[in-house]
């Protein structure tokens, strides 16, 4: 039967409360029937008190040397207190205490303390005795269980009767073999380490003798024995049965561990192993930055592999890269790893051990240093990414065991900073494609949403953005009632820093556009402005120029960009003014290479304006779609609607393209002129 927790301990201290105040009523209870009633009610709180301490300290079983310690402390309280009991009280000539109301309220509060302590005791030897057991021997105990149950109320037969001893002297001796048998159950001992088996080692031989001392100082005495059976004597029988198990059970503790003590450094050295995989297994989920990730490694290794020192190296274009060190210098590190890898084997595909020696001729670099140095690759999917070294300054090279534990911590390890390095680009990866988003929505706002129309211009334009934005743009703009003028710009770069150029770009033509008339003036102007707003290694091409509706008559100038077109009947003709790309250069030569070029254009011609992802669209050999093909469509198409055009364009792209991705920006921009009839 159990109870909860705080049930168990309440009806222990009522218990309690009752036991004190009937010895308090009758402190002498030689009748049988009051002595009956005595035993039943120290019997239930020893039961609900078992109860509870049961519940309370499984949760403790992850300590067990603080309950050993706990069980220690109780069994010297009461062997202290026996001792002075011993010293402080006489018998009479009978064999007895004489009693008194003080004496008999102080051996009542005596035998609460006993009732408590061996409660716990035995409580904490119940706990010792199921810990790290596979099997459930619950069956053995429990036995044991009921025979100190019989032992605690064959008791009372002696006091209606002497002669009734022999159930008491039977069940007794059982209790004791099954004591005997239940006290070779210490598997638990073999988890612990070396240090607390040392530890135990020196506390079992201790509570061993305390509890036997214990034992023959309570049934020896007179006084001590006296104390304990007027009170009760089932408590007499269930306190030397606690000691004698305490005394057994803490015997068998110190051989199994003596026996134990040869095994407990490898032992250790398992559950080290064990526990730093499980680290690094977590390490391979929870820490991304890969410096930190080698750290712990290098740490790690030195603890699973019982070595002094550890570090790694990764694998680069350029040879190896120290990247984490544990107790060692960088240059001694560095010295022995690029003389490992460097003296005629590149690669180690399986775990190495080199006599520290063979590596260092010269005496003065061997003396204080190191005894043996192993190194293990860090595999990932058939390629080695680099190595893990470790070494010893002194005793055994490292052995078959060692090699084993080092080469199952590299290949976690391998693991744990393959996926440091697929996190970081994912991350990168992430923070690309975000950059590029807001990339895409300045493009997107920045360029027209509309295109203009008139009786005499018909205007197409065509934008396809890569993947890795470029820096396309285009706009147009209304001068007056007849000239359109117009832009297709392309700054250099990509992604967020293209986007805010190419927006800084939009508002300076517009702004410009408004004041100057001729192109190549503009283009100067523009260059100017950029001036001391653009970094070096940043350019812009364009093109800018101004149709006039009603003489079809165009003004336009080129800096830097791809040559525009001029489809008249079929032919197709490059116009290209000479000029170099805008922030290249902010002299006059600037000015001076920019040329103005005027066009006149007769009815249905087209002009087309593009950026150089058409031409330098490539496939997947690696061959660019070329100018030539362009104009070709351009040219057999030319008699036919912008839109229609346009489309056939990407459509030959694409196919072209197929096997390949974008790369960059598209934009087309055709004009076709009509002359007014």
């Amino acid at each position: 039967m159990k109870f909860s927790g705080i049930r168990g301990l309440e009806n222990a201290i009522m218990l309690s409360i009752v036991l004190f105040l009937f010895n308090l009523i009758f402190p002498i209870h030689d009748a049988f029937l009051l002595s009956l009633i005595h035993e039943g009610i120290v019997f239930l709180t020893i039961f609900f008190l078992y109860n509870y301490l049961q519940q309370s300290l499984s949760r403790r079983l992850d300590t067990p040397l603080s309950l050993v310690l706990n069980v220690g402390i109780l069994g010297s309280l009461l062997f202290f207190v026996l001792s002075i009991a011993n010293s402080t009280y006489e018998a009479d000539s009978s064999g007895k205490i004489p009693l008194n109301f003080f004496n008999s309220l102080l051996f009542v509060l005596i035998s609460f303390l006993f009732i408590a302590s061996i409660v716990y005791i035995f409580t904490s030897l119940r706990e010792l005795f199921f810990l790290r057991q596979k099997k459930d021997p619950s069956v053995y105990f429990n036995t044991m269980l009921v025979f100190f149950t019989l032992s605690f109320f064959s008791n009372i037969l002696i006091l209606a009767d002497s002669e009734l001893d022999y159930p008491f002297s039977a069940f007794y001796v059982v209790s004791i073999v099954l004591i005997c048998l239940n006290s070779i159950r210490v598997a638990w001992i073999a988890f612990l380490t070396k240090k607390q088996k040392y530890y135990l080692l020196g506390l079992s031989i201790v509570l061993s003798i305390v509890y036997g001392l214990a034992y023959s100082l309570a049934f020896d005495s007179e006084v001590s024995s006296q104390l304990i059976k007027v009170f009760s004597p089932g408590l007499r029988a269930v306190f030397s049965l606690v000691m004698i198990y305490g005394s057994i059970y803490f015997g068998v503790v110190f051989f199994v561990t003596l026996f134990h003590l040869p095994t407990a450094e490898v032992f250790d050295r398992k559950v080290q192993e064990v526990a730093s995989m499980m680290d690094i297994t977590k390490l391979i989920t929870q820490v991304f930055d890969f410096k930190e990730l080698a750290d712990t490694i290098t740490s790690m290794t030195t603890q699973a592999c019982n070595s002094d020192s550890a570090w790694l190296v990764t694998n680069t274009k350029n040879g190896i890269e120290l990247n984490s060190v544990h107790k060692i210098g960088y240059v001694d590190a560095n010295d022995i790893s690029s003389r490992m890898l460097g003296s005629g084997n590149a690669s180690f595909e399986n775990i190495e051990v080199i006599n520290y020696e063979s590596l260092f001729r010269d005496k003065k670099f061997v003396e204080n240093v190191f005894h043996s140095v192993a190194v293990a690759p860090l595999t990932m999917h058939g390629k080695i990414n680099g190595y893990l070294f470790t070494a010893r300054t002194k005793g055994n090279s490292f052995d078959a065991e060692d090699r084993k534990s080092l080469q199952a911590f590299a290949y976690y390890a391998a693991v744990a900073l393959d996926n440091a390095i697929l996190i970081k680009k994912s991350i990168e990866k992430e923070r690309l494609e975000k950059e590029f988003d807001v990339a895409r929505d300045i493009q997107r706002k920045i360029l027209p949403s509309v295109v203009p129309s008139s009786h005499q211009i018909a205007v197409s334009a065509l934008f396809v953005p890569a993947f890795e934005v470029g820096g396309d743009y285009y706009d147009f703009f209304e001068l007056d009632d007849e000239n359109l003028g117009f832009v297709v710009a392309d700054v250099s770069g990509k992604g967020i820093s293209a986007a805010f150029i190419m927006a800084e770009v939009k508002g300076i033509f517009e702004s410009l556009s408004k004041i100057i008339q001729r192109p190549a003036e503009l283009l100067d102007k523009v260059n100017g402005v950029l001036k001391g707003n653009i970094e070096k290694k940043n350019f812009v091409t364009a093109v800018y120029g101004i149709i006039n509706r009603k003489t079809g008559i165009l003004n336009m100038s080129r800096a830097g960009h791809t040559p525009s077109l001029l489809c008249s009947k079929g032919t197709v003709t490059r116009l290209q003014p000479s000029g170099i790309g805008l922030g290249l250069d902010f002299t006059n030569n600037f000015s001076k290479s920019i040329k103005e070029l005027e066009v006149q254009l007769n009815d249905d011609d087209i002009i087309v304006c593009y950026s150089d992802g058409i031409p330098e669209a490539k496939n997947s050999l690696g061959e660019d779609f070329g100018y030539e093909k362009f104009e070709k469509i351009i040219s057999e198409n030319c008699s036919k609607n912008l839109d229609e055009i346009s489309n056939l364009v990407m459509k030959e792209l694409s196919l072209f393209s197929k096997d390949y991705p974008q790369h960059d920006d598209i934009t087309l921009v055709m004009f076709r002129w009509k002359q007014k009839q």
